[in-house]
């Protein structure tokens, strides 16, 4: 096996082993573009695992940029990442910045987080998510201007399904992702996101906040047909996943505050299924369902 396997083996490993939903749409990859989302992958959980860490610093953030750094100027460290991260940034021309981006978001996590409006947090998504999804699409292939806008949305939804899910856990690391602005308008407070407290006024937030992220998902719809046709049906996947995700959330927005809302492996296959049939087939399915 040639260093550039090993590393793609690496890759793909924790991919499998941690990538809950993005997994299932890199499947119906063909095996190029699904190794180098594996890579993408693998760095993007490093990154975001240098933020949770226990005892996280942004020293170590820090060097990991100037790793990336070197990395792309054609001088890699040693490290099983590394190989197949620059052949799949080379081989799909890849923007650098969105790498730097990433880092810049998730070392915004090292220290306790409060955001105050939504456009902070649209900013903080873009550099989290809308970065992946504007990397994908350049592994995936798209045409046209308007799919880098569609895929920053569609970042932008699914950063937004985290967060909903995420509230009570994230309160209690001390990180407020929903706006400020949005708390005070629906007399909720940070504490009692911590405390779990289940009250109409957080599922009247929560039913605002579900709103938001639906819009982003129907704004971002065109993007599916601006990829390459044989791209289409893990991105369909992609997205059919996490907007069901979101549904689970808007089913009874208070489980956020007492359990980890999620898709299970049958809902998440059943969706892989649906993604492999013509257009067509995947709403009479979803019809039939």
């Amino acid at each position: 096996m040639t260093e550039l396997e090993a590393s793609y083996a690496h890759c793909r490993a924790v991919a499998k082993a941690r990538a809950k939903n993005f997994y299932y749409s890199f499947i119906l990859l063909d095996e190029p573009r699904r190794n180098a989302m594996c890579a993408m992958y693998a760095f993007m959980r490093y990154c975001d695992d240098l933020s949770d860490e226990a005892g996280a610093t942004r020293g170590a953030m820090e060097q990991w940029r100037g790793a990336l750094d070197q990395a792309l100027a054609g001088r890699p460290l040693a490290g099983p990442i590394w190989p197949a991260f620059l052949d799949a940034v080379q081989r799909y021309g890849i923007p650098h910045r969105y790498f730097h981006d990433m880092i810049d978001g998730v070392a915004s996590d090292l220290e306790p987080v409060r955001i105050q409006t939504f456009d902070e947090l649209y900013r903080y998504c873009y550099r989290v998510a809308s970065v992946v999804g504007l990397t994908t699409i350049h592994i995936f292939g798209f045409s046209g201007d308007e799919a880098l806008v569609l895929a920053e949305k569609c970042g932008i939804a699914f950063q937004l399904t985290n967060i909903l899910r995420d509230v009570k856990e994230d309160a209690e690391l001390g990180r407020q992702y929903l706006p400020q602005e949005d708390l005070d308008r629906f007399g909720v407070t940070a504490e009692q996101l911590a405390a779990g407290l289940r009250t109409e006024r957080f599922v009247s937030l929560m039913e605002f906040e579900i709103e938001r992220a639906e819009r982003y998902y129907r704004e971002a719809s065109p993007l599916l047909e601006m990829t390459d046709p044989e791209s289409q049906p893990s991105l369909w996947a992609m997205i059919a996943i996490y907007h069901g995700l979101l549904g689970k959330v808007a089913e009874c927005p208070s489980d956020v505050l007492v359990r980890r809302v999620s898709l299970g492996v049958a809902e998440k296959l059943w969706i892989v299924l649906r993604a492999g049939v013509p257009a067509m087939s995947r709403h009479a399915m979803g019809a039939r369902k």
